[in-house]
């Protein structure tokens, strides 16, 4: 019996990814949540981190915002950004973390925009 189930990564421009796997880590505000086969159905938001997905080989995506739902071992995240981690490019990277911390210094941030700017920045640094 098939320990897989199905995931899908999809903007509101296109599909990103339709496949089975195995397992799926996601980053969302509760920590990083693992995935598997007949997990507890479960409606949950992303911040900005990798999802990574392990089939053969691991693919990894770089997220900054969206939902993801699972149920009846279908797992759908949905998201303004999901950009491949193969083809992130250094120096884009450096560029996207100077403008988010150029946005930190504002301040008229809330609380709540200032910790997603702030977890933002981290993560990019450590893909960096």
């Amino acid at each position: 019996m098939s320990e897989n189930f199905k995931v899908e990564i999809i903007t509101p421009d296109q599909l990103i990814l339709r496949t089975e796997t195995s397992e799926v880590t996601i980053p969302s505000y509760e920590g990083q949540m693992g995935i598997l086969k007949d997990h507890i159905p479960l409606i949950t938001f992303l911040r900005p981190g990798l999802i990574k997905i392990k089939n053969e080989k691991e693919i990894k995506y770089y997220v900054e915002e969206g939902t993801v739902e699972f149920s009846n071992n279908i797992l759908l995240i949905l998201t303004s950004t999901a950009k491949d981690y193969e083809n992130l490019k250094k120096s884009s990277l450096n560029d996207l973390i100077e403008k988010e911390e150029k946005k930190l210094k504002d301040i008229n941030l809330t609380d709540k925009e200032k910790y997603i700017l702030s977890y933002k920045i981290d993560t990019l640094k450590e893909v960096n």
